[in-house]
């Protein structure tokens, strides 16, 4: 892989990004306040969970298809994956999370030479979704899907291990081990979503539907999801 595609990728996953990925717990919050996650390995434990069970099955998925529609200038292909993603959110606050960070996303591409103005607008035509908007700007690295996928995982696990140091709370010691367990659980759900075809890609997580409406009205929360 070029140093480019490598820096670029790099530059995609930091959480200094600004798409807001830092203001969302995905429901970890919601299983903390119900003591579900309550400790450093019952956070450990849920979120390698969350990474096989959702990640890999779904939003990995997607980007993988993703990257090889935009690449392959398939807008059908395009279009379709990202209403999948969609029609997927199982609560409002999820959905709105998906969209917030997909329009940042594509207007931090608009000032930024990785797609075109082509491309840009027929993502905006729609409510872009944050794992399609990332595959328009993975697609631009050159870099093997294998590695974009590899970098959308471990900025998913950074932002979740924050979520978790603040929510449950911990210190940054507790949090840099549960790290370590998702960075090493990683690469195998990426060799999961790459065999997912259109027919065994799913989103089902009916606990964290449930976790995140209760999330909606909790009486006091960090987080926006």
């Amino acid at each position: 892989m070029l140093d480019s595609s490598l820096m670029q990728l790099m530059w995609l996953a930091s959480p200094a990004l600004p798409i807001g990925g830092f203001s969302y717990s995905e429901c970890l919050e919601a299983a903390v306040d119900t003591a579900r996650a309550a400790t450093e390995s019952e956070a450990s434990a849920w979120l390698v969970d969350q990474l096989h069970l959702t990640l890999a099955r779904s939003d990995l998925p997607a980007v993988a298809q993703g990257i090889g529609a935009w690449r392959a200038d398939d807008m059908q292909r395009v279009t379709t994956l990202n209403a999948w993603v969609l029609q997927t959110r199982e609560s409002a606050e999820l959905r709105a999370q998906t969209e917030q960070m997909g329009k940042s996303l594509l207007e931090w591409l608009k000032n930024h030479t990785t797609a075109t103005p082509a491309q840009i607008a027929v993502l905006a035509a729609q409510s872009p979704t944050y794992p399609i908007a990332y595959a328009l700007a993975a697609s631009a690295t050159l870099a093997p899907v294998r590695e974009c996928l590899l970098a959308y995982a471990f900025g998913w696990a950074e932002n979740m291990t924050q979520a978790a140091i603040k929510s449950v709370p911990l210190g940054q010691s507790a949090g840099q081990r549960i790290l370590s367990a998702l960075t090493a659980e990683i690469p195998a759900a990426v060799d999961h979503a790459l065999a997912v075809t259109d027919e065994s890609r799913q989103a089902f997580s009916p606990m964290l539907a449930i976790l995140s409406s209760q999330h909606e009205v909790q009486y006091s929360r960090l987080f926006r999801s």
